[in-house]
Formats: structure tokens, C-alpha cells, sequence
């Protein structure tokens, strides 16, 4: 069993860890421009994109959910029906938030608080990166059913390919040509559309074959669509939840000031490093529980949960100990502005908590996206969120941005706790 783990959580480890280091890349480029204004533009930028690209995350959980399932029953004429019902509905997406693209900048920068430079920056990158939306939602639905079909090879390869592109452009376009933020965003986009391209082409090398199993008519049915949307309306109503709390976190920071905005947004970038290693061994818990169940095989799956919570638990402790040692210097990489990296040394316990606190819940969410459990996935997020928002309220005045990392906190701790009290019926589930 762990190997079967490691065969998956390991490439999708070193995909999703390219991600979080590009972002890096980001901010040590624009953190080292003239103003920390940029940073702060960036932080508010990618909100708005997070809000709009997560709203259609179910594009990736629902389709690695049910491929793995079809993959399990060797089901094949399922398999194709998933991935082309997934394209039709990333591509009619894609259009339609480039159409809106000014709607939607003008709604997510008057929510937004912050400082007219960083506002004016920050809309600058948005109209640019906006136009890698069909990209994007499209890899969402190809990675999707990579790992259903068990298979991390492949994202990982697009992975790593994507964000080699963009961190050479972004140099060529920041560093080259004086592009400043403007060059960011542009690498960020041809490197997208590098990454979407060449999934159409390693899927046509590797698993054309299947092209025989696709179903015209069953693709033009609406009603076949149904079940996608079902579940996938859950995973919508709990990546919205998800977006709430950090969108809210960047916004509380913002009215902070502008030095509060940068310090949250260089120590989000911790979170966000963790939680994409964590999320290679979730998607390995999504490709082995869908692909369980699809089997029935009930022992296996409890023994995939136990197997899974052993490996979370020693990757926390090891970066517990690293941001307890370590976050200083890597705060050093990413900028150099002094009065920053000391206002980020006040909030250094906080950053400490981050791994034990919210190991499980990656974890679960793994699991529960590959039993296509989205309904208690949902509500164990619904409770989280509704915590997250109570903690800050109540205990707003007593110091603000300590309450609202407290808050940040005890919203990742009761999203584990929740879904191990809903666990069971998931782990005895059969078809």
C-alpha cells in the first residue's frame, strides 16, 4: 500500500510543489522592484483569480472522483464520457470569464480595501491573466482524469514544463524588457497555454487509443450531465466556502495597512507551500479510494485511510520543524525589504501551527473526493468556515491580525476534526 501511495503522491508532490514555488518567484521579482506596493497587488490579484478558478475546482475533485471510480470497474466508455464532459464544461467556462472580465474586475476590486497604487497594479495583471482561463480550466479537467486513470506521470511532466516557461519569461519580460508587473502576468499566460497544448498532445500519444469509446450521444444528453453537476454543485458550495475564508483573510489584512498586507501575504506563502505537498498524498487518497470503491474493496480502503494519516503526520512535523528553524531566511528570499521581514517575525508562532493544524484535513478531502462524498465534504466545510468568521468577529478588537491567524488556525483544525466524526460511512461504504 505504500507504495501504491508513494507511486502517486510523489509526482503530484513534485507538481504541485512547482506551484507554490512559482508563486514564490512572483513575489521575489516584484519584491524586488521599486515599491512593496506590487506585492500587496499581486496578493489582491491572485484573490480574484483564486475566487474564479476555485469556484470551478469541482472541474478537476469531480472528475479525478469519478474517472477513478470508472477506472476501478474498468468501465471505459465511462472513462472518455468524464474527460470529454469535463473539456465542454472548462472550455464554455473559460469564454464566458473572458467575456465578463470587466464585470468581474469591477466587483472583485471594489470589495477589495487597499491603497490606489495597489488597487492600479493589481487590475493591470488582471486584465492580462484573465485571458489564461480556458487554459487553465481545461488542465483542471486533463489533471482531473490523469489522476483517476492513475496516472501522476503526466501532470507532473505538463507541471513542470509550465513553470520552467513562465519563470523564464517572467525574467525575460520583468527583467528584459522592463515589463515590471505587466510581464509577470503575460509569462503566466503564454506559460498556461504551453501547459494546455501539450496535455492535448501527450493525451493523444498516450491514451488515444480510447478515442473509440467516446459517446456523441450520450455527450449531447443533458440529463447524463446531471450526476456531474450533483456532486459537483456540493464541491462548488465547498470551494466557495473555501474562497470566503481567504479572500476575507487577504481583505481583513489589507485594512491592516499596506506593510500588514505584504507580512500576510509573504506568510500565506507558507500555507500555501504546505498545502500543495500535502495535496500530493490527497490526490493519491483520491485516485486509490475512487479506484477501491469502484472495486469494492472495502479492507483496502480502510488500510489506503491509516497508511495516508501516517505519512501526513510525519510531512507536518518535518515542516513544523523547518518554518520553526527556518522562516526567517526563507522570508529573506523572498524580499528584501527589512521593515517587512521584522513586522513577519511578530507572527512566526502562528506560521509554526500551520502543518499539525491542517494535515487531516487535506487528508479527508482526498478521501472524500475519491468516494464522491461531496455532500460531507461540504457540510464539514460549511461548520470550519462558520467557525472561522465567529472566532474573528467575537475576538476581533483584542489584536487584530493575531485573531485573525487564531481564527485561520481553528478553522484548519475543525475542518479535520469534523470529517473524522463523518468518516465512517465513508470507509464502509460499497457498491
Amino acid at each position: 500500500m505504500n507504495r501504491s501511495i508513494l507511486r502517486l503522491a510523489i509526482p503530484n508532490i513534485i507538481s504541485n510543489i512547482t506551484v507554490p514555488l512559482l508563486g514564490m518567484v512572483d513575489i521575489y521579482i516584484v519584491g524586488h522592484l521599486d515599491s512593496e506596493d506590487y506585492i500587496g497587488a499581486i496578493a489582491l490579484a491572485t484573490m480574484i483569480f483564486n475566487f474564479i478558478y476555485w469556484s470551478f475546482s469541482f472541474l478537476r475533485m469531480g472528475t479525478s472522483g469519478f474517472t477513478a471510480q470508472a477506472y476501478g470497474a474498468e468501465n471505459y466508455k465511462e472513462q472518455m464520457t468524464i474527460l470529454m464532459r469535463s473539456l465542454i464544461v472548462a472550455m464554455s467556462a473559460g469564454a464566458l470569464i473572458i467575456l465578463l472580465q470587466y464585470f468581474i474586475a469591477a466587483i472583485g476590486l471594489y470589495f477589495l480595501d487597499a491603497g490606489l497604487s495597489v488597487k492600479t497594479h493589481a487590475r493591470e495583471y488582471f486584465f492580462i491573466y484573465i485571458w489564461a482561463a480556458p487554459a487553465i480550466l481545461g488542465m483542471y479537467a486533463f489533471n482531473g482524469w490523469y489522476v483517476g486513470m492513475q496516472n501522476a506521470k503526466v501532470p507532473m511532466v505538463i507541471a513542470i514544463g509550465i513553470n520552467i516557461v513562465n519563470i523564464t519569461l517572467s525574467f525575460i519580460f520583468v527583467y528584459g524588457l522592463g515589463m515590471k508587473i505587466n510581464g509577470v502576468a503575460l509569462a503566466s499566460v503564454c506559460a498556461q497555454y504551453s501547459g494546455f497544448i501539450s496535455s492535448i498532445i501527450i493525451w493523444n500519444l498516450k491514451f488515444g487509443r480510447l478515442k473509440e469509446y467516446i459517446d456523441t450521444v450520450t455527450l449531447k444528453n443533458l440529463r447524463s450531465y446531471i450526476p456531474f453537476f450533483k456532486v459537483n454543485s456540493d464541491i462548488f458550495i465547498r470551494t466557495m466556502a473555501l474562497v470566503a475564508v481567504t479572500t476575507f483573510f487577504m481583505s481583513a489584512s489589507a485594512k491592516e495597512g499596506s506593510e500588514i498586507l505584504a507580512v500576510n501575504a509573504l506568510l500565506m506563502q507558507m500555507f500555501i507551500l504546505f498545502s500543495y505537498m500535502m495535496d500530493g498524498f490527497a490526490y493519491a487518497a483520491e485516485a486509490l479510494t475512487g479506484r477501491f470503491i469502484g472495486a469494492n474493496k472495502n479492507s483496502e480502503l480502510k488500510l489506503l485511510v491509516r497508511k495516508l494519516f501516517m505519512w501526513g503526520g510525519g510531512i507536518a512535523c518535518l515542516f513544523t520543524i523547518i518554518y520553526a528553524l527556518y522562516l526567517t531566511p526563507i522570508l529573506r528570499i523572498l524580499t528584501d525589504k527589512e521593515s517587512i521581514i521584522t513586522l513577519s517575525e511578530q507572527y512566526h508562532f502562528w506560521v509554526g501551527l500551520i502543518p499539525i493544524a491542517g494535515f487531516s484535513a487535506f487528508l479527508w478531502d482526498g478521501i472524500f473526493v475519491g468516494a464522491t462524498a461531496s455532500r460531507e465534504m461540504r457540510n464539514s466545510m460549511l461548520i470550519a468556515v462558520c467557525s472561522f468568521f465567529l472566532i474573528y468577529l467575537v475576538f476581533y478588537n483584542f489584536s487584530a491580525n493575531n485573531i485573525l491567524w487564531f481564527a485561520f488556525i481553528m478553522y484548519l483544525v475543525l475542518r479535520g476534526i469534523v470529517q473524522s466524526f463523518m468518516a465512517p460511512s465513508i470507509l464502509n461504504y460499497s457498491r
